[in-house]
């Protein structure tokens, strides 16, 4: 009997994890809050607004309805903003039962109070229930177009993880397994904001020197935080770690990079979000782990840095002097 799995955010990469299951099999139901917007997939079966020109197998299952999403399966996969995490949980909660096991794609920290997303869980459903974090170098159009992929399930219970690798993993979407569900939130969170820093640094016109510099002591910085909070060093030299930094610091595919770049190049904020017209992560995130680095005394320059550009509106060229101009150090 093939497995079955509910996908709550149909967004660009929720859309397109729900393409990947349903190709490979699974019974695959795609939840969205949106009357309209899920009307239109079911109509259209294509989600033009976030993935155009990309069909969607016919035996995806299109709903509005929450509790049926919930009562589809047992597997939830959650795939929305990490600000609507917490409310998604919350949602949910009246419908799961004692079978019902939790993953998310959702990169981020909780914006109340800089949880990782496992915390949240753990908060509002149970300290008991099977959970996993879905992360790594992932570009929601190359998934859904059936372009080759790798990425990270971790979880603190080995046979849920793999459960989530059978539903997705195919000879063009390769998964791996982790129980380092910590280390492989944090490299998913924190990457988003060095992505607007390495995107304001090629909008400044700095070159490739610049970037492989950034990217490299970026790396540290997630690791400084991660291993702090719990997560393992191995982790941030993988997929969830080295390698979403590279993706999304490196390819204008990335919302993160291209507000960067906007920024760098002397464009508004607000302007640049509205342009973009989808989530960009990177901003809270970048708020959230600027604060986490204060609570545990931990040096994160780039970070600070380019929260200062995003909410206390410092000048991009600034924020790069004042990380020249930091005093000489040993590098390890």
């Amino acid at each position: 009997m093939n497995p079955s799995i509910s996908v709550l955010g149909a967004g660009s990469w929720g859309t397109a994890l729900a393409i990947q299951a349903a190709r490979n099999g699974c019974h695959t139901l795609l939840w969205g809050h949106n009357s309209e917007h899920m009307a239109a997939l079911s109509n259209d079966k294509e989600n033009a607004r976030y993935l155009p020109g990309l069909a969607l197998p016919e035996s995806l299952v299109i709903t509005e309805n929450l509790e049926a999403a919930v009562k589809f399966s047992s597997i939830i996969l959650i795939s929305v903003p990490s600000h609507a995490f917490r409310d998604t949980l919350e949602k949910i909660k009246p419908f799961i039962t004692s079978t019902t096991q939790i993953a998310w794609a959702t990169k981020g920290f909780n914006p109340a109070d800089g949880a990782l997303l496992n915390q949240v869980a753990e908060q509002v459903i149970s300290s008991s229930i099977h959970t996993a974090a879905l992360s790594g170098p992932t570009f929601a159009k190359e998934v859904a177009a059936g372009l080759p992929t790798a990425l990270t399930i971790a979880s603190d219970t080995p046979q849920f993880s793999e459960q989530i690798s059978t539903i997705l993993h195919n000879n063009c979407f390769r998964t791996y397994t982790s129980q380092d569900i910590i280390g492989v939130q944090v490299g998913g969170a924190v990457k988003n904001a060095l992505a607007i820093a390495a995107g304001i640094a090629d909008g400044l016109g700095f070159g490739a020197n610049t970037r492989s510099a950034l990217i490299t002591r970026g790396l540290q910085e997630i690791m400084r935080l991660g291993i702090i909070l719990g997560g393992q060093a191995d982790t941030f030299m993988g997929l969830a770690g080295l390698g979403d930094l590279i993706l999304t610091c490196t390819d204008n595919q990335s919302r993160n990079r291209r507000l960067g770049l906007a920024l760098g190049e002397g464009k508004d904020k607000e302007a640049a979000i509205k342009e973009i017209g989808q989530e960009v992560e990177g901003i809270s995130a970048a708020k959230e782990t600027y604060l986490l680095s204060v609570k545990h005394n931990i040096e994160m320059p780039i970070i600070e840095q380019t929260y200062k550009v995003l909410y206390q509106d410092l000048d991009p060229r600034i924020a790069v002097q004042n990380l020249l101009a930091r005093e000489q150090k040993a590098e390890s």
